[in-house]
């Protein structure tokens, strides 16, 4: 049973209610800006190598002050604090909580002896990236995972392109589909070729599917050598060892998969941007990861935007929100916060299982700027719903094309500036009602210390949100039914078997029964 305070039953939630009831209901930002020259000052704030302009959201003073209030209230320090001591803060699997421990460096005090591990493994598995980096024979490599296996050391390959080693080739599988293994396989040589597979337990249906038949087009093109270009990053040694494979990375229970390419799931990371990049990317999220323990709550930046979170999805009863990075390289960001949110938040009962009386996790939803812009933008200016936009510029370019970067950071300027503003049409088709809220986040270069920071601030915020919203933000029950129901219609797609089952999917299963 929970001891500490769910947010709805304390008296910051009451008054949060009266507050918004009598007048933040219709905050207008434009009436905050021209009353308060420094609100952008009040508003804005700079983390390890994140600063984040918060000032055109509807949130006033009061609302704040009000909201730490509510974060003290629900006892947010002592949670912060208890997953840092290791305590069993994942109730429902009755595990610890330390991906933290991940990026910690050498002889900082950490929950028992497990830092110690942590840099062991860490250790063997950079240098195995580096010899792989050295390799010149191997041209290719494919990361065969899903979910947390895949989003996150797949974001973070497209994202660090800049300090890809020369000549290595990065390619990523996690869909069941055969046409996307198939597709990646055309043109690869085995001797060329390393495959990573991903799967902690060596048992995820969706990778071993693709394991296998990437070990099977390996061999029929001629492989040989399936302990040298097949490495596993798994807990379960004896499985991979039975695959042909020998080299095998582990992890922890502690673990949880969309926090977990800080650990050996990041070797793909590791082999695209090397030894001293993985360091520095583990710096940067060690590094947010000290603001969050540390900081007070009006200074704490992931705190300030869990707490916005709350407010806007409780209060205001935002549904969705939208994140608009303003960097190519970005473009897998949004897939990977979807479910670094919406796996974590996405609950409808609290620590003690009883039903929410409200709503928890936002939708997700994104795309690269300035592609948005020519698709959704639309619905953002004019829509019927509000939706509140992230921002993410990275101010310094790492090309040489002249007019490009400047014409991007000014379209995501503008595009901030509209949708506050807005613009005042009589005939009603130009008509932008503007008071539209967004959060502008600035990284100085896109480089593996300040993603990392940037994703462990993401991390903290849900931690955040999720601890007001009293659930437990580490465990994904939600993705086991389908699975479960899958392993039992699988074999009837061949015997055409419906029995049982409702009217609906027998329908569909004859529909899509091969002939």
């Amino acid at each position: 049973m929970s001891t500490l305070a769910r947010c709805d039953r304390t008296p910051a939630w009451q008054e949060l209610g009266r507050h918004f009831a009598s007048g933040a209901a219709r905050f207008d930002l434009r009436q905050a800006f021209d009353a308060d020259a420094k609100r952008f000052e009040r508003f804005s704030q700079q983390a390890p190598n994140v600063f984040a302009d918060l000032s055109k959201n509807l949130i006033d003073a009061r609302a704040e002050e009000l909201l730490f209030a509510l974060a003290r209230q629900c006892g947010l320090q002592a949670r912060i604090d208890a997953m840092f001591a290791g305590e069993r803060i994942n109730a429902t699997e009755d595990r610890a909580v330390m991906h933290f421990l991940l990026r910690a460096p050498k002889g900082q005090q950490g929950p028992g002896t497990e830092l110690a591990v942590v840099h062991e493994t860490l250790d063997a598995m950079l240098a195995y990236a580096e010899r792989i980096r050295g390799d010149h024979t191997i041209t290719d490599v494919v990361n065969i995972g899903i979910g947390g296996s895949d989003l996150g050391p797949q974001m973070a390959v497209l994202a660090l392109d800049e300090f890809v080693a020369p000549g290595k080739h990065f390619h990523f599988v996690s869909n069941v589909d055969g046409h996307e293994l198939d597709g990646v396989l055309q043109g690869l040589a085995p001797e060329h070729t390393l495959f990573l597979i991903a799967s902690k337990t060596f048992t995820t249906a969706e990778t071993m599917a693709n394991a296998r038949s990437a070990k099977r087009w390996f061999e029929q093109s001629g492989g040989t050598d399936i302990a040298g270009h097949f490495a596993a990053l798994t807990t379960n040694v004896e499985a991979a060892r039975e695959f042909g494979i020998s080299t095998t990375f582990g992890f922890w229970d502690w673990v949880g998969g969309r926090y977990s390419m800080w650990s050996a799931i990041g070797l793909p990371i590791a082999l695209a941007i090397g030894a001293e990049g993985f360091r520095a990317f583990l710096a940067g999220a060690h590094a947010m990861d000290e603001h969050f323990r540390s900081t007070p709550l009006e200074q704490n930046l992931p705190v300030r935007l869990g707490l916005l979170d709350v407010w806007y999805r409780n209060f205001h009863r935002f549904t969705s929100r939208s994140i608009a990075p303003y960097h190519s390289g970005l473009k897998r960001l949004p897939a990977y916060l979807q479910q670094l949110e919406m796996e974590s938040n996405g609950k409808q009962v609290d620590l003690d299982g009883q039903l929410l009386p409200y709503g928890t996790s936002p939708v997700l939803w994104g795309e690269p700027g300035t592609n948005g812009q020519h698709a959704y933008f639309q619905m953002l200016h004019q829509g019927t719903d509000v939706v509140p936009l992230e921002f993410l510029a990275v101010r310094d370019a790492t090309h040489d094309l002249p007019g490009h970067h400047p014409k991007l950071l000014a379209n995501a300027l503008a595009q901030a500036q509209a949708l506050m503003q807005g613009k005042k049409d009589e005939g009603g088709h130009r008509n932008f009602s503007g008071n539209r809220p967004s959060t502008f986040f600035v990284l100085e270069r896109l480089t593996p210390e300040s993603l990392g920071a940037f994703i462990a601030m993401y991390e903290h915020r849900v931690f955040t949100s999720g601890a007001l919203w009293g659930i437990n933000s580490f465990d994904q029950w939600g993705v086991e039914l389908g699975k479960v129901l899958a392993k039992d219609i699988e074999p009837r797609l061949s015997s055409g078997d419906v029995a049982g089952l409702d009217a609906s999917t027998a329908g569909l299963l004859q529909r899509l029964r091969q002939r």
